[in-house]
């Protein structure tokens, strides 16, 4: 481990150590668990994947609750999906042309379909589908052969067992769902869950959704939780089986004890354009993610065009990494195993964009230059990187920044740029460039 490495774990335990002490958790990561946490935050681009049979009918992945299909139609879908065309060295290598360092699948969605191969359900694609085959397995298997990390994404919810009762706020229209006892649905998530952890060696974590559904929701907040999830039984145990396994929870909520890092859904940390999102006060002291769709929709939907452009994708992971948090950008494959060609190519753009300017974005940290629509700052050591996002720039006017500065150069050109740093604030002066129309990177060197 290198003396980097060495300061940036020891900074996040200080970091994990206050919060726990503030809000008296009892959990204390591992020395192993502190590690993956550096090289999570330092990896900054990661694949989200939404795959399950709902692809089948292109209309997203919450297709079951949203034309509220019975329990025994949806489950005709499983026996005509055959995904083929799946080649997961196709995936991980078009992973690592876009720059990203590590992927997180769908094991199971809140339709309760298993994309894996499980012991305590039938409803799975080797058991209930005419492929037999574990995809999990096969990803993992390529993933570990190219240096990927894998995480597993995990739904709390489910749409399709009697057991998930009391139910959530969504599904209730679906006919056919019954009763069952809640303790059963627990003892099967526990046992999934051990399955994911023992059988596909070491994972990068588990992406946890869905708490949300046993919360009531007015439109404007949501009310208290029904049910007892059991999370202190269930960390631990993915804790106690790998012990560097980084466990999140989607619940949009603060930090809970055992959490080892914090998403936000398509919103950058403590905006909350969403109106459910998570709010700024309620950010912790771990890494940070930041996950958004290339289109509008997460499963493969045939009539999505929202497709964004390259650079607006450009600008999220730029923005993301100015607030210090990682992007999982989310792809949503076809039936057949083919990730959609339109996706292919952003992300292949992204890469692109990447080669050149990846030094800016991997392995920094929130730069002291608060984020703005205009430009972010990331930093790495005693070098600020000041991405200016909006061409028409000619001044950029922010409050004083609390350091001693060397130099302000351009980064492709190491060309100086004025610029004045007093009790007035700083100033730089951009009126000369010639601006990237996507991105223009200012090298800032601290003293």
């Amino acid at each position: 481990m290198n003396y980097k490495t060495k300061l940036l774990r020891t900074l996040v335990l200080f970091c994990v150590l206050a919060f726990s002490k503030l809000m008296a958790q009892n959990y204390i990561p591992s020395k192993e668990n502190l590690d993956a946490r550096v090289s999570f935050q330092e990896a900054k681009f990661g694949m989200f994947v939404h795959w399950g049979v709902y692809s089948i009918l292109g209309d997203g992945e919450w297709v079951m609750n949203n034309q509220n299909i019975a329990i025994d139609e949806y489950e005709k879908l499983p026996s005509f999906f055959n995904p083929i065309d799946f080649d997961p060295k196709e995936w991980v290598a078009l992973v690592k042309e876009a720059g990203m360092n590590y992927i997180t699948i769908t094991s199971r969605h809140h339709d309760g379909f298993s994309m894996f191969d499980s012991k305590v359900t039938d409803y799975d694609i080797v058991d209930a589908t005419p492929y037999g085959k574990d995809v999990l397995k096969a990803l993992a298997e390529e993933c570990r052969k190219q240096g990927v990390k894998l995480f597993f994404y995990y739904s709390l919810l489910d749409w399709n067992r009697d057991d998930y009762f009391p139910r959530g706020r969504t599904g209730k229209g679906i006919p056919g769902r019954g009763e069952g006892e809640w303790e059963e649905y627990i003892t099967f998530m526990k046992a999934q869950l051990k399955e994911l952890l023992t059988n596909y060696g070491e994972i990068g974590g588990i992406w946890f959704d869905g708490h949300w559904d046993q919360k009531e929701w007015d439109g404007k907040k949501f009310g208290e939780l029904k049910v007892d999830w059991h999370y202190d039984e269930i960390y631990k145990m993915i804790h106690d089986l790998q012990p560097q396994a980084l466990i999140g929870n989607n619940h949009h909520i603060g930090v809970i004890d055992g959490e080892d890092f914090q998403m936000f859904e398509k919103d950058l940390p403590g905006k909350n354009t969403t109106g459910w999102g998570t709010a700024a006060d309620q950010i912790g002291l771990v890494p940070l993610e930041v996950c958004e769709t290339i289109n509008g929709t997460w499963g493969f939907n045939l009539q999505d065009r929202k497709h964004k452009s390259n650079k607006e994708l450009i600008h999220y992971l730029i923005k993301a990494a100015g607030y210090g948090s990682n992007m999982l950008l989310n792809v949503g494959p076809m039936p057949n195993g083919k990730i959609q060609p339109e996706h292919q190519s952003s992300l292949r753009a992204m890469g692109k964009w990447l080669k050149e300017n990846g030094n800016t974005i991997y392995g920094t940290q929130k730069g002291p230059i608060e984020p703005t629509d205009d430009f972010v700052s990331t930093q790495k050591g005693k070098t600020i990187y000041l991405h200016v996002l909006n061409p028409d720039l000619n001044l950029i006017h922010i409050d004083r920044v609390p350091v001693k500065i060397k130099s302000v150069r351009v980064l492709k050109t190491q060309k100086n740029i004025p610029f004045r740093n007093d009790k007035f604030g700083m100033v730089v002066d951009v009126s000369a460039l010639s601006k990237d129309p996507i991105d223009t990177v200012i090298q800032i060197e601290l003293k």
